[in-house]
């Protein structure tokens, strides 16, 4: 029974892996955070700041870093995941000799993997045997770690099929400013944060094509009708996709400055090449790599996505913005819901 709250590591070192374990350690819980950089590491354990990925946050002296999966993983109950989508495989292999049986894991990674086009649920149930049976849940919502760091209010879902685990992270996230929701829809909540970030891109794009407001709000707005009708294709609840890890995560970061997916976007519109604007990114774009598997897991399931094709055209095959555009606006006229 998940009564107590046990001990924590947090696997990545980014933004949001930072965000996350100060606020547990804020909480006055022992968290390890698992960190892959050297040099965040010694930051970290020296300056108490992640000055890379989460500067001028003063870190909790409850959250210790490390830098070996064995010194983070002993005894550990629950395991937040916060490592980008193309390595969550790898780096899940790794911790596997070290997990526990039937450790808790979280997932905060939003993503869906390119060769194999599976989730994170559907790669940790690929990667770890019977012999690791862990409960599974994923964190998404409108949530940027620049303002959970702040302590600004906040509000996201974790889907769990196993209600009382879902209800011990509940609580055990929950904070004054940081609500939790729970759900049991993984699929939905995890299509849902990771086809955003592509749906951003394609709204940063029109933002640096000066398109306007009405043509951003229009993107949102199909953007969420395509994530809709693949995630019903593979067994969501229609209702994820008007919560916060839908709508709420959408509006969020196709809108907000703080968006490193509609940033990127916006330099495409401006012109500039994806080779140009990523070569000296710090943090990743998980949208990028998204892009290739939501356009080919939509072409598998034969799924009509025609911004995410427009946004993969651009990104893979030279495609100008501008035409992409245009052939967004000039597509057959249809009916906007069936009745």
């Amino acid at each position: 029974m998940l009564t107590e709250i046990g001990k924590i590591a947090v696997i990545g070192a980014g933004s949001w892996g930072t965000a996350l374990a100060n606020l547990l350690a804020g909480k006055g819980l022992a968290v390890d955070l698992w960190v892959r950089e050297p040099d965040v590491y010694q930051q970290i354990k020296q300056n108490r700041e992640n000055k890379i990925f989460l500067p001028e946050v003063l870190l909790s002296p409850n959250l210790n870093p490390v830098q070996s999966f064995e010194q983070a993983l002993i005894d550990k109950e629950v395991v937040v995941m916060v490592v980008p989508s193309h390595v969550f495989r790898e780096i899940l292999q790794q911790m596997k000799p070290h997990l526990a049986p039937r450790t808790l894991i979280l997932s905060a990674t939003k993503g869906i993997e390119n060769e194999t086009l599976l989730t994170m649920q559907q790669v940790l149930a690929a990667v770890l045997d019977k012999t690791h049976t862990p409960q599974y849940a994923c964190l998404a919502g409108p949530s940027f770690a620049k303002e959970v760091s702040l302590k600004l209010p906040t509000a996201v879902t974790i889907a769990c099929q196993n209600l009382e685990a879902g209800a011990y992270l509940q609580r055990l996230f929950f904070t004054e400013f940081f609500r939790v929701y729970t759900s049991q829809d993984i699929i939905g909540i995890e299509l849902c944060g990771a086809l955003k970030n592509v749906i951003a891109l394609g709204a940063g794009i029109a933002d640096g094509l000066g398109s306007g407001y009405n043509a951003r709000a229009a993107l949102i707005t199909r953007g969420l009708a395509e994530i809709t009708r693949l995630g019903l294709a593979l067994g969501a609840n229609s209702k994820t996709f008007a919560g916060l890890a839908g709508m709420g995560d959408l509006v969020l970061t196709c809108t907000s400055d703080l968006s490193r997916n509609r940033t990127v976007g916006i330099q495409l519109g401006k012109g500039k090449s994806l080779t140009e604007i990523t070569k000296d990114m710090k943090m990743v774009a998980e949208g990028v790599k998204t892009t290739q598997s939501a356009y080919d897991l939509a072409q598998k399931i034969g799924v009509d996505m025609p911004i995410i094709a427009q946004v993969y055209a651009i990104l893979y095959k030279g495609k100008e913005p501008k035409q992409a555009v245009k052939e967004l606006m000039t597509r057959e006229l249809k009916v906007e819901i069936k009745h």
